[in-house]
């Protein structure tokens, strides 16, 4: 998506390891009218597929996911990192490594909130190791729901995630997909 690959050249910081600040349109501050267009352009891309719900995870993933759901009409769920007195222990629970933090986390989601046959579009801003994917896989599998796609804003291509979970046969699209960092600037594939 050649606006959000703009954007990315013209406010994103390449930091050490690897890691890509966009902290002014994505992580910390939300563009809404590039939002809005990445869900336009998920919606182009997973076509005609009937979805029942958007899933996404705490925190980064939400405004993107939020979107989706506008374009979609349907609910949107994100899987929490902590554990809320209001949640219950009447949840799906799987763990989640952070590549950027660097610690694991538990995700969790209320069995009332997602059901067994919902079709499910998967959405979430970052793909690296595609750890945060699995667990978010792994809950609609306990849930017995279907994924019927997974959209990420950016994917390292760099890095194992996305070619892992291609192969597992899931409709996976990436509105950037990075190749590499190379003196300190971004290259996409």
């Amino acid at each position: 998506m050649k606006e959000l690959q703009q954007k990315i050249l013209e406010e994103g910081k390449v930091l050490s390891g690897d890691i890509l600040k966009v902290d002014s349109f994505v992580n910390h501050m939300i563009d809404p009218k590039l939002f809005m267009s990445m869900a336009d352009e998920f919606k182009k891309r997973f076509g005609d597929k009937k979805i029942d719900k958007v899933l996404t995870l705490e925190v980064s993933g939400i405004g993107v996911a939020f979107a989706c759901g506008v374009k979609y009409d349907v609910p949107v769920l994100f899987a929490k990192k902590t554990v809320s007195k209001t949640l219950g222990d009447d949840c799906y629970k799987s763990q989640v490594y952070s590549y950027t933090k660097g610690k694991t986390y538990d995700i969790m989601i209320s069995k009332e909130f997602l059901k067994k046959g919902e079709r499910v579009l998967i959405i979430d801003d970052f793909l690296a190791n595609g750890k945060a994917l699995e667990g978010l896989i792994d809950l609609c599998n306990q849930a017995e729901a279907e994924v019927q796609g997974i959209g990420i804003v950016i994917e390292k291509g760099f890095q194992p995630g996305g070619e892992k979970i291609r192969g597992e046969g899931y409709q996976l699209e990436s509105l950037a997909i990075i190749d590499k960092f190379e003196n300190g600037q971004v290259v996409f594939r």
